[in-house]
Protein backbone atom coordinates (compact mmCIF):
# COMPACT_ATOMS: atom_id res chain seq x y z
CA UNK A 1 0.00 0.00 0.00
CA UNK A 2 1.22 3.51 -0.79
CA UNK A 3 1.99 5.76 2.15
CA UNK A 4 0.52 9.28 1.97
CA UNK A 5 3.05 11.96 1.12
CA UNK A 6 4.27 13.93 4.15
CA UNK A 7 4.12 17.71 4.31
CA UNK A 8 7.21 18.76 2.29
CA UNK A 9 7.45 22.07 4.17
CA UNK A 10 7.39 20.74 7.76
CA UNK A 11 10.31 22.11 9.73
CA UNK A 12 11.47 24.18 6.73
CA UNK A 13 8.86 26.90 6.14
CA UNK A 14 6.05 27.48 8.64
CA UNK A 15 3.83 29.47 6.26
CA UNK A 16 4.00 26.97 3.42
CA UNK A 17 3.64 24.06 5.86
CA UNK A 18 0.43 25.60 7.26
CA UNK A 19 -1.00 26.20 3.78
CA UNK A 20 -0.09 22.66 2.68
CA UNK A 21 -1.70 21.24 5.84
CA UNK A 22 -4.90 23.17 5.09
CA UNK A 23 -5.10 22.44 1.34
CA UNK A 24 -3.83 18.87 1.28
CA UNK A 25 -4.03 17.02 4.60
CA UNK A 26 -7.18 18.62 6.01
CA UNK A 27 -9.00 19.14 2.71
CA UNK A 28 -8.43 15.63 1.36
CA UNK A 29 -9.46 13.96 4.61
CA UNK A 30 -12.60 16.11 4.87
CA UNK A 31 -13.52 15.62 1.19
CA UNK A 32 -13.13 11.82 1.39
CA UNK A 33 -15.58 11.87 4.32
CA UNK A 34 -17.85 14.64 2.95
CA UNK A 35 -17.20 16.51 6.20
CA UNK A 36 -17.54 20.23 5.44
CA UNK A 37 -17.38 21.09 9.15
CA UNK A 38 -13.75 19.92 9.17
CA UNK A 39 -12.71 22.61 6.65
CA UNK A 40 -15.31 25.35 7.07
CA UNK A 41 -13.03 27.47 9.29
CA UNK A 42 -10.36 27.39 6.54
CA UNK A 43 -12.39 29.82 4.45
CA UNK A 44 -12.91 33.57 4.69
CA UNK A 45 -16.66 33.97 4.25
CA UNK A 46 -16.68 37.73 3.71
CA UNK A 47 -15.90 38.41 0.04
CA UNK A 48 -15.23 34.77 -0.85
CA UNK A 49 -15.70 33.71 -4.47
CA UNK A 50 -14.68 30.86 -6.73
CA UNK A 51 -14.11 30.77 -10.47
CA UNK A 52 -14.59 27.49 -12.33
CA UNK A 53 -12.49 26.78 -15.39
CA UNK A 54 -14.62 23.75 -16.27
CA UNK A 55 -11.59 22.10 -17.86
CA UNK A 56 -11.14 24.94 -20.34
CA UNK A 57 -7.69 26.36 -21.09
CA UNK A 58 -9.01 29.74 -22.23
CA UNK A 59 -9.82 32.22 -19.42
CA UNK A 60 -12.61 33.51 -21.69
CA UNK A 61 -14.53 30.35 -20.82
CA UNK A 62 -14.02 30.46 -17.07
CA UNK A 63 -17.09 31.42 -15.06
CA UNK A 64 -17.91 32.82 -11.65
CA UNK A 65 -19.71 29.70 -10.42
CA UNK A 66 -19.38 30.39 -6.72
CA UNK A 67 -20.22 34.01 -5.87
CA UNK A 68 -20.49 33.07 -2.17
CA UNK A 69 -19.01 30.52 0.19
CA UNK A 70 -22.48 28.96 0.57
CA UNK A 71 -22.61 28.32 -3.18
CA UNK A 72 -19.20 26.65 -3.07
CA UNK A 73 -20.12 24.63 0.03
CA UNK A 74 -23.16 23.18 -1.77
CA UNK A 75 -21.03 22.10 -4.76
CA UNK A 76 -18.23 20.77 -2.52
CA UNK A 77 -20.69 18.64 -0.52
CA UNK A 78 -22.40 17.37 -3.67
CA UNK A 79 -19.09 16.39 -5.24
CA UNK A 80 -17.74 14.81 -2.04
CA UNK A 81 -20.94 12.84 -1.50
CA UNK A 82 -20.91 11.57 -5.10
CA UNK A 83 -17.24 10.61 -4.81
CA UNK A 84 -18.00 8.69 -1.60
CA UNK A 85 -20.93 6.96 -3.31
CA UNK A 86 -18.89 5.67 -6.24
CA UNK A 87 -15.40 5.47 -4.70
CA UNK A 88 -13.85 2.41 -3.08
CA UNK A 89 -14.14 3.24 0.65
CA UNK A 90 -10.97 1.42 1.68
CA UNK A 91 -8.76 3.48 -0.65
CA UNK A 92 -10.64 6.73 -1.33
CA UNK A 93 -8.67 9.10 0.90
CA UNK A 94 -5.35 7.49 0.01
CA UNK A 95 -6.10 7.66 -3.72
CA UNK A 96 -6.91 11.36 -3.53
CA UNK A 97 -3.82 12.06 -1.39
CA UNK A 98 -1.60 10.18 -3.83
CA UNK A 99 -3.02 12.18 -6.75
CA UNK A 100 -2.53 15.53 -4.97
CA UNK A 101 0.58 17.66 -5.41
CA UNK A 102 1.19 21.03 -3.78
CA UNK A 103 4.74 22.30 -4.00
CA UNK A 104 4.33 25.74 -5.58
CA UNK A 105 3.18 28.23 -2.97
CA UNK A 106 3.98 31.90 -3.51
CA UNK A 107 3.94 33.84 -0.24
CA UNK A 108 4.17 37.64 -0.06
CA UNK A 109 3.55 38.97 3.43
CA UNK A 110 0.04 37.96 4.49
CA UNK A 111 -1.02 36.82 1.01
CA UNK A 112 -0.31 33.58 -0.84
CA UNK A 113 -1.14 31.75 -4.05
CA UNK A 114 -1.05 27.96 -3.84
CA UNK A 115 -0.91 25.84 -7.00
CA UNK A 116 -2.67 22.55 -6.16
CA UNK A 117 -2.58 19.81 -8.78
CA UNK A 118 -4.36 16.48 -9.08
CA UNK A 119 -2.93 13.78 -11.30
CA UNK A 120 -4.00 10.23 -10.56
CA UNK A 121 -6.98 7.94 -10.14
CA UNK A 122 -9.63 7.10 -7.58
CA UNK A 123 -10.54 3.44 -7.42
CA UNK A 124 -14.28 2.82 -7.80
CA UNK A 125 -16.58 0.32 -6.12
CA UNK A 126 -17.40 -1.22 -9.51
CA UNK A 127 -13.71 -2.04 -10.11
CA UNK A 128 -13.11 0.90 -12.46
CA UNK A 129 -11.10 4.06 -11.93
CA UNK A 130 -11.96 7.77 -12.11
CA UNK A 131 -9.22 10.01 -13.49
CA UNK A 132 -8.20 13.11 -11.58
CA UNK A 133 -6.35 15.48 -13.89
CA UNK A 134 -6.91 19.12 -12.95
CA UNK A 135 -5.54 22.01 -10.96
CA UNK A 136 -6.67 24.84 -8.72
CA UNK A 137 -5.10 28.16 -7.75
CA UNK A 138 -5.98 29.08 -4.18
CA UNK A 139 -5.67 32.69 -3.04
CA UNK A 140 -4.97 32.66 0.69
CA UNK A 141 -4.68 35.34 3.35
CA UNK A 142 -3.25 35.20 6.81
CA UNK A 143 -5.95 36.37 9.22
CA UNK A 144 -4.99 36.83 12.87
CA UNK A 145 -2.01 34.53 12.36
CA UNK A 146 -3.90 31.75 10.53
CA UNK A 147 -3.82 31.02 6.80
CA UNK A 148 -7.27 30.85 5.22
CA UNK A 149 -8.75 30.59 1.71
CA UNK A 150 -10.04 33.89 0.32
CA UNK A 151 -10.91 32.70 -3.22
CA UNK A 152 -9.86 30.30 -5.94
CA UNK A 153 -9.76 29.56 -9.63
CA UNK A 154 -10.38 25.85 -10.00
CA UNK A 155 -11.35 22.97 -12.23
CA UNK A 156 -8.58 24.02 -14.59
CA UNK A 157 -6.97 21.56 -17.01
CA UNK A 158 -3.64 20.24 -15.83
CA UNK A 159 -0.81 21.19 -18.13
CA UNK A 160 1.03 18.25 -19.65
Amino acid sequence: MNIPKPNPFSGIDADRAAIWQMLVARDVEAFAQADWAAVEADFIDDGFFGVAGDGQRSPDRWRLRFPTLEAYKAQWLESATETMRIGEPASLELDIRQATRLVDIDVEGDMAVAHKKFDGHVRLKDGGRKRLHLQTLYFCRRVEGTWRIASFIGYLPLSP
